[in-house]
């Protein structure tokens, strides 16, 4: 598999150094994506990058995954209009332990191959270093002018922040910079990728390089475009916030909802980034796709790929179980196979109604659905819809109106799903 070449059709080549596709023809390379640890997990806004490292090594090549324990303290100026909140070591320690297991999905870290994939941290290395011992053999190597003229600083400098930009920050460049310079050294790595809004301090990294180790030494940059939606906007971003790969703070349903609900523009884009199909595949089904989107074919098939790659084959069972809750043919075991997260997450849309375990326990189920709640508007409504089998509690349908609840009754030990007709639900919380 030619790496170049997999990027370009799949739309994840943005910019490259010149001489970057030639190095790919004289061997394996070694090639590294920086990752910010400001939170104990990766979004999907990661993902690309990650991706990248992916095909990378599936074609061959040793990826390297650096995650910044030291940069991270700092806080990358690019695309930024403010100043980090800076993060403490004990902070960054735990996000680097729980990002680690993150990317251990995406990357073969355990093979004994010559391009298993490494996890470094570049605290291990800058820890020790002093700051007259950086200014003496790193700083002397780039010039402020040439540090000036990179677009991240002269859009922060230029009126984008209010406070302009702490020489904390600014110096950001010169660090990452020496990162490239001693993976360079001590690993052979001659290419740093990255978004597209890090072109500047990659480029910073090669030529460091060259001023540092002379001319004859030779390092590449390649980026990828930052992904976008239809709109424009920034991808990965719902009214929640960020979709993350850690399925507490993103269940994996929730997580399988975000692919399944793009559309169908994003959606052609979107398999080509984030799956590992080959070409082939892939084209076969956007053909497919296009004969009949209402079936939401390439939607289906994403959402399923992504799924199973962050969070297992079992974990997106599950979501499309609680998909087909909703809007497919479900039974009372379907509910039963939720936790409660899940749970919550599929009815978030739905009627909640509060009672006390008195209102609910041993109580008829007319009187629990149209007196102690409003799931009908009347006792002789809901009789009337029970009797013609429109009435279900728990995905089963309700035989008789009068009929008691009980214990067996509660899912998850406090809820009870009322469904009248196909499509109305209401979910009953027992306090």
């Amino acid at each position: 598999m030619n790496f170049v070449e997999e990027l370009k059709w799949r739309g994840m080549l943005h910019q490259m150094m010149p001489g970057t596709e030639e190095l790919f023809e004289k061997g394996m390379v070694t090639a590294y994506v920086g990752i910010d640890p400001t939170a104990d997990s990766l979004h999907i806004g990661h993902l690309c990058g990650v991706m990248m490292l992916r095909h990378l090594q599936q074609a061959g090549h040793k990826p390297l995954a650096l995650v910044g324990g030291a940069t991270g303290m700092i806080g990358d100026p690019s695309g930024k209009s403010q100043e980090r909140n800076l993060l403490n070591e004990e902070t960054l320690r735990h996000n680097v332990e729980c990002i680690k297991g993150q990317l251990s999905r995406f990357l073969d870290f355990e093979s004994d191959a010559p391009n298993a994939a490494e996890l470094v941290n570049n605290y291990d290395w800058m820890k020790e270093f002093s700051f007259l011992d950086f200014a003496r053999e790193i700083g002397k190597c780039i010039t402020v002018n040439y540090m000036m003229a990179k677009d991240s600083v002269k859009r922060r400098l230029n009126g984008e922040a209010q406070d302009g930009m702490s020489f904390t920050e600014f110096t950001y460049q010169l660090l990452q910079g020496y990162d490239f310079l001693h993976l360079y050294e001590t690993k052979n790595c001659r290419l740093q990728m990255g978004g597209s809004d890090q072109w500047g301090n990659i480029t910073t990294g090669t030529e460091l390089i060259r001023r540092k180790l002379g001319s004859e030494n030779e390092a590449y940059a390649l980026t990828c475009p930052l992904i976008t939606k239809a709109d424009g906007k920034k991808f990965g971003k719902t009214e929640q916030g960020n979709v993350w790969l850690d399925r507490n703070r993103t269940t994996p349903y929730q997580f399988y909802q975000f692919w399944l609900n793009v559309g169908d523009e994003e959606a052609e884009r979107y398999i080509k980034i984030f799956t590992s199909l080959e070409h082939d595949v892939i084209d076969a089904l956007i053909a497919e796709h296009r004969e009949d989107p209402a079936r939401r074919i390439l939607q289906k098939r994403l959402g399923e790929e992504v799924t199973t790659l962050v969070h297992g084959r079992k974990d997106y069972e599950v979501a499309l179980e609680a998909t087909n809750i909703l809007f497919g043919k479900a039974t009372k075991d379907s509910l039963l196979k939720l936790d409660e997260q899940t749970l919550l997450d599929v009815f978030a849309g739905v009627p909640h109604f509060e009672v006390s375990r008195e209102q609910a326990i041993g109580t008829k189920a007319v009187d629990l659905l149209a007196e102690h709640t409003k799931c009908f508007a009347s006792k002789g409504e809901m009789r009337k819809l029970t009797q013609g089998g429109g009435v279900s509690i728990n995905k089963e349908k309700l035989q008789q109106f009068d009929r008691e609840i009980t214990e067996a009754d509660l899912l998850d030990g406090k809820y009870i799903l009322a469904q009248q007709g196909k499509k109305k639900y209401f979910l009953i919380i027992v306090k």
